[in-house]
C-alpha cells in the first residue's frame, strides 16, 4: 500500500513539476494587467513577415520573438510608449499599424484619399464625355438612302430562298 502511494506521489510530481517551471517562463501570465498590456501592444504592432497581421495574430517566428520582447520589456517596467519607441527604432515605422504623420509616411496617410479623388475626377470626365456623345442624333435618311436600304434588304431576302 505504501509503495502504491509513493508511486502516485511520484507520478503526480512528474506531472505538476514541468507546469510550475513553465509558469515561471511567462511572468506576464501571472499578472492579468501586464498580460492585457502585452496583448494590446501586440495588437498595435505589425508582423514584419506576414505584413497583414499583428504580432498578436501571427505565428511567424519573428512575431513570437517580438511578443517575447514586449513581455520582457513590460516585466522590466517600461511604459507602452517606451516599448513602441524601442520597436520603431529597431524595425522602423512599418512595424506600427498607425504610423506617425511625417514626410516619409505622408503617402501612406494621403494615398487612399488621393486615389479616391483621382478616381472620382476620372469618372466625372468619362461620364461628361459620354453624355456629350448621347446628345448627337444621326440625321434622318434621305429618300435615296431609303431606296438603297430597301433594295439591299430585298436582295438579301431573295438570296436566302
Amino acid at each position: 500500500m505504501k509503495r502504491l502511494f509513493l508511486l502516485f506521489v511520484a507520478c503526480g510530481l512528474s506531472f505538476w513539476l514541468p507546469m510550475a517551471t513553465a509558469n515561471e517562463a511567462l511572468p506576464t501570465e501571472n499578472d492579468p494587467v501586464a498580460q492585457k498590456r502585452a496583448v494590446e501592444l501586440a495588437a498595435k504592432l505589425r508582423c514584419l513577415v506576414c505584413q497583414n497581421q499583428s504580432i498578436a495574430e501571427s505565428n511567424a517566428e519573428l512575431a513570437v520573438d517580438l511578443r517575447r520582447q514586449v513581455r520582457e520589456q513590460i516585466t522590466a517596467g517600461k511604459t507602452d510608449q517606451e516599448i513602441i519607441t524601442f520597436m520603431t527604432d529597431r524595425y522602423g515605422d512599418f512595424v506600427l499599424y498607425q504610423p506617425p504623420m511625417k514626410g516619409t509616411t505622408v503617402l501612406l496617410w494621403l494615398g487612399p484619399l488621393i486615389l479616391l479623388l483621382l478616381g472620382l475626377l476620372g469618372m466625372y470626365f468619362f461620364l461628361r464625355k459620354q453624355a456629350g456623345k448621347g446628345e448627337e442624333m444621326p440625321a434622318p435618311l434621305t429618300d435615296a438612302e431609303r431606296a438603297r436600304v430597301a433594295f439591299l434588304l430585298k436582295q438579301r431576302d431573295d438570296s436566302k430562298t
